[in-house]
This record gives C-alpha cells, sequence and structure tokens, in this order.
C-alpha cells in the first residue's frame, strides 16, 4: 500500500444537474481518464464511479492531488477545472475517505436514499479499474468489503425495499399490471428530469419496447442513441397514442394534453393505462370514467414512494451498524498493511541466519541428520517469529505499529534486508 486513501466528489448536494450530465463518464472515458491518472501521477490504486447524480475519484496516495485530477478530469470533458472547484468535496483523511465510500455504495448518499441501482455501479467502477490494472491489494480488499456490506443491508434491513423514487414507483406501478397484457407497447411523454428517470429505469430493468416523444425531438434522438428506443414527434402524439398499452406522461402543460373527447376518438377501445406525474395534469382524470381506462395521478404513485422512503429511512440505524462493524474489520486489516513489510523483512532475516548456520554443518551431517535438523531449525524460526508478529499486530491496534517497526528495524538491520 502506497499512501492513504483519498476521494474528490462532485455530486447532486453541490452540482446542478446541468454539470453533472457535463462531465458524467462512460465506461470508455473512465477506462482513459484512469490510464492519465496512472501516467500523470503514478498512482497505483484509483477508482471512478460516475452516474447521474454524481463523479468521484478515489485513489491512494502520499499528497494531495485533488487539484491536479480536477484538471485532468476537467480536460476529459472539455471544460475548465475553475468550472469545478466550486462543487466539488475533497476527503483526504483515509477514514473519512473509506467511510464515505461505504456510505455512498450503500446508498446513504443517494438522491433517492438505499438508490437499487447503486450496487452494480460500484461493480462497474470496480470492474473498469481492475481492467486498467488500477486496482491493488487496497482496492480489491475494500471492494470486497462493501460488496459484503451491500449484501448484508440486502438481507438483514428493509433499507432497498419498495419504490423509493417516482420514477421506480412509475415503472413498479406498470409491473403490476403487466402479467395482464401480451406484448404491451409503452409510450413515455416528456424528456425532463422526471421523464429522463422514467426512460433510465424502464432501459435498467430491461425493457426495449418502449417509446418515446419529446417537444424538443433532438432530445429524444440523442438519449436514444445510448437506450435505443424508438422516437416519434411530438406533434404527431394525438394521432398515435391509441397505439400504445401504458402512456406515462411527465409533460408541462397547463391543461390536459390527452382529454376524454381524445379517448372516446379511439376507434377500437382496448384497455389503456395512463400514469400521469404532470403538475399540472396532462392526462384529463375523466378518462378512468371510459370502459377499460385505468388513470394513475402523482399523488397515487407519489404515495408508494413515500412509503418505501420512510422504510428505508427506519433502516438507516441498522445500516450505519453494518457499516461500523465493516470499518472495524477492515480498518484492523489497513493496519496491518503497514506493519506487513516489517513482518516480511524480519522472517526473512531470521530465515537467512537459519540457513547460513546451517550451511556450516550440512557437510557432516547425513541426508536423514540434515532432515531432521532443517525440521527443528525451521520450528523454532516459527516459534521465535509468532510473539514479534502479534506483537506488532497488536500495536497496530493500539496505534503504536511506529515505534516497535523501528525497535525492530534496529535491532535486525532490517533496513537492509528485502521485502
Amino acid at each position: 500500500m502506497t499512501g492513504q486513501f483519498k476521494a474528490i466528489s462532485i455530486s447532486f448536494k453541490k452540482a446542478p444537474l446541468e454539470l453533472r450530465e457535463h462531465i458524467a463518464l462512460n465506461e470508455g472515458e473512465v477506462k482513459a481518464l484512469l490510464m492519465k491518472i496512472r501516467d500523470v501521477y503514478e498512482i497505483s490504486e484509483a477508482l471512478i464511479l460516475s452516474t447521474c447524480n454524481r463523479t468521484e475519484i478515489y485513489y491512494l496516495s502520499s499528497e494531495d492531488l485533488s487539484s491536479g485530477l480536477l484538471k485532468l478530469l476537467a480536460a476529459e470533458k472539455g471544460t475548465l477545472s475553475s468550472n469545478l472547484e466550486p462543487y466539488c468535496e475533497t476527503f483526504n483523511n483515509e477514514a473519512e475517505a473509506v467511510r464515505y465510500l461505504f456510505e455512498v455504495g450503500t446508498g446513504l448518499h443517494s438522491q433517492v436514499v438505499g438508490d437499487v441501482q447503486l450496487p452494480s455501479q460500484i461493480k462497474d467502477a470496480y470492474q473498469w479499474c481492475a481492467d486498467m490494472q488500477m486496482a491493488g491489494p487496497f482496492l480489491h480488499r475494500l471492494m470486497h468489503t462493501v460488496f459484503f456490506v451491500n449484501k448484508r443491508v440486502f438481507q438483514e434491513t428493509a433499507f432497498r425495499d419498495g419504490a423509493a423514487s417516482t420514477s421506480y414507483a412509475a415503472v413498479e406501478t406498470i409491473e403490476s399490471f403487466l402479467p395482464l397484457l401480451k406484448n404491451p407497447k409503452i409510450l413515455v411523454l416528456g424528456l425532463g428530469e422526471m421523464g429522463q428517470d422514467v426512460v433510465k429505469t424502464l432501459h435498467d430493468k430491461g425493457y426495449d419496447n418502449f417509446t418515446v416523444s419529446n417537444r424538443t425531438l433532438s432530445k429524444a434522438e440523442e438519449l436514444s442513441k445510448t437506450m435505443d428506443f424508438e422516437v416519434i414527434p411530438f406533434e404527431n402524439i394525438l394521432s398515435e397514442v391509441h397505439r400504445f398499452d401504458i402512456i406515462i406522461s411527465s409533460v408541462r402543460t397547463e391543461t390536459p394534453l390527452l382529454t376524454l373527447d381524445l379517448v372516446n376518438s379511439f376507434e377500437h377501445k382496448s384497455v389503456k393505462y395512463f400514469i400521469d406525474l404532470s403538475v399540472p395534469r396532462s392526462i384529463d382524470q375523466a378518462i378512468e370514467d371510459v370502459a377499460g381506462m385505468v388513470v394513475y395521478d402523482l399523488d397515487e404513485i407519489q404515495q408508494k414512494t413515500n412509503q418505501a422512503l420512510e422504510a428505508r429511512k427506519a433502516a438507516i440505524p441498522h445500516v450505519s451498524q453494518i457499516i461500523d462493524e465493516a470499518l472495524v474489520d477492515f480498518n484492523d486489516w489497513s493496519n496491518q498493511m503497514v506493519v506487513s513489510p516489517t513482518i516480511h523483512k524480519l522472517k526473512n532475516a531470521l530465515e537467512q541466519i537459519r540457513k547460513d548456520e546451517m550451511a556450516k554443518y550440512m557437510k557432516s551431517l547425513t541426508e536423514e541428520e540434515a532432515a531432521k535438523m532443517e525440521k527443528i531449525t525451521a520450528s523454532m524460526m516459527q516459534k521465535i517469529i509468532k510473539l514479534p508478529v502479534l506483537q506488532l499486530k497488536a500495536a497496530c491496534k493500539r496505534g503504536e505499529a511506529e515505534t516497535l517497526i523501528d525497535v525492530l528495524n534496529d535491532l535486525f538491520n532490517l533496513e537492509k534486508v528485502e521485502a
């Protein structure tokens, strides 16, 4: 392990959506930035987590490199670091940075507390840094501990139960009646923040039979390049809506876009589900009076969201307790990493003494006698080394390892011994 674990973060807590969108990194950009970090700063361990709500760089270094890393991030996205600095948080204390990653990884710092997408996003970030040979012993151990914590959170708490975002609740609502429909066609109207979240949720859940329409056609077409959905012009909505079984609308309009008269004009009235996430409403509530038409408004969807959020918030103390327990074990391991080179040097020094002494007498010993001597002296070395190793590990927990390391270095001249 080289240096201390540190982190820089630009997240929804400080940064506006426009900035977060601009600096979000895809897989190729993450790997390119990792390569630059490695080449410019000779960092051997680094991880980049980039989602719609945060872009963060975690790294091992003896120096605070936050300013330089911001410049590399800014250059990668074609902007200036001065545009990012006001929105950046830094964690230069290792204990704070490690805890922060645990809390981010479990969803405690998500815009939607307990975000169910975070575990897979964390795994992707870890895989990408491993692909670039930027995950060493520290990050390997840290990330697998984060995964273990997530497993415990999922199994032991209600922290990820239910749909805790409006968009996720909307998709979860349509999933409740999907079995009633055969190959349903889904239409999403509007690509504001809510509409984009709905589209991303559908995409992340594996749906590929949905269509999107937005007032600004280019915005829908640009998004469709990464999510591969059909786009129809907004001006064609009224003539096209009859083709769809499920309509999710988050369009801003002063009067309903989808009206009772429109539905009554449908030539064939099959069962349709309307989910209105707009304020004011963009779907006429009276449509529900037509046989086979079902309308959900924002209040009904939000009620499901609120119930899930309350359950998740109630689970936060339990999640924090699980993190605390994991941190104790991880910090013990991390502290022992500090003394690991000294332990190896001490073992090597004592082993060399044993071999040198054995060499003096090997010529006068029979093969059987030599084997016995090898066994006896090796056993003696194991017993001799045991107490210093235990004392070093105990000193780690007391925060006194450096003093004992200095003593052992002086006693056995370990500075000249290879680890």
